[in-house]
């Protein structure tokens, strides 16, 4: 695959972008809100510059992927697109509908892909007409720095194109986890999503604040981070939404969202991208002191 779609300039349409352009692919990404779109550049440009910082690229390195980037605004403007990857919010219709614009704008022999992190692709791929070649390709964020990256097929989706987005992962460097069986949340998500809810019982039982847990969580488990430094990372609402349209489909009040996270996403304090979340943030997205 040489010529790479990514629909969605949010952080992670961003970053599978930049890791795209980084491993020496020509990548599009499309945006149609003009201020999204209009600041897509300079991020990406922030995660190369940070990149090499690290030394994990040379400045050469990181103007040739900067070069590599294209953005755009509408989806015919697309042409010889070998991969094209959802990546807009975490909400099951706007998937939808931007997957059905998105399939007839690609050559008939492109894999079309989710990032979802939570919906199975079957149930994203109601309106396409060809779900031989649907499936998730799920990147973790940060994208530069998790090399796990999950691939979870449709009853429909051929095993060709479960084998090429495997290539596909693996020719970025990363790790593919092929997932046998639809499963909302998937594998790593859902392990993830039982700390997280017995995370908040805690909390909101009066147990232990939340930089007790996270403390725990780091030091006596090992986790790189705790569950609400990690909510705060990944941004509390994708939480929300993910429980939220978990809730609508089992009606099971444990799927729901917590009544803290709902007070947070209610208050428009999301995490790192609000400077406010389960913690305080400066300009440099340090955490800072709980805000709970």
């Amino acid at each position: 695959m040489k010529n790479i779609l990514v629909v969605g300039a949010g952080a992670m349409g961003v970053q599978i972008a930049v890791l795209c352009a980084l491993r020496g692919l020509h990548v599009t990404l499309a945006e149609l809100d003009d201020d999204t779109r209009e600041t897509a550049r300079p991020r990406a440009a922030a995660i190369i510059g940070k990149h090499v910082d690290k030394g994990r690229a040379t400045r050469p390195e990181a103007s040739a992927a900067l070069e590599r980037l294209e953005f755009i605004a509408r989806l015919d403007e697309v042409t010889d697109i070998d991969l094209a990857i959802e990546a807009v919010t975490e909400d099951r219709e706007v998937k939808r509908r931007v997957l059905a614009e998105l399939e007839p704008a690609l050559p008939a022999d492109a894999l079309l892909a989710s990032n979802s992190s939570s919906f199975v692709p079957s149930s994203l791929a109601t309106d396409l007409d060809d779900r031989s070649r649907f499936l998730n390709i799920h990147f973790f964020n940060p994208v530069l720095s998790m090399r796990c990256v999950e691939i979870i097929a449709a009853p429909e989706t051929s095993p060709g194109a479960v084998h090429r987005a495997t290539r596909f992962v693996e020719s970025l460097d990363k790790l593919p986890v092929i997932v046998k069986k639809e499963i909302p949340g998937f594998v790593a998500n859902r392990i993830l999503n039982a700390v997280r809810d017995e995370a908040i019982r805690l909390l909101e039982g009066g147990y232990a604040d939340v930089e007790s847990i996270d403390l725990a969580c780091r030091h006596a488990l090992g986790y790189p981070m705790g569950p609400f430094e990690l909510m705060d990372l990944t941004g509390i609402d994708i939480g929300y939404l993910t429980k939220k349209a978990r809730f609508e489909e089992t009606g099971d009040p444990a799927d729901a969202p917590s009544r803290t996270v709902t007070a947070l996403v209610e208050q428009g304090t999301l995490g790192r991208k609000t400077g406010q979340g389960f913690y305080h943030y400066d300009t440099d997205s340090r955490r800072g002191a709980p805000a709970l």
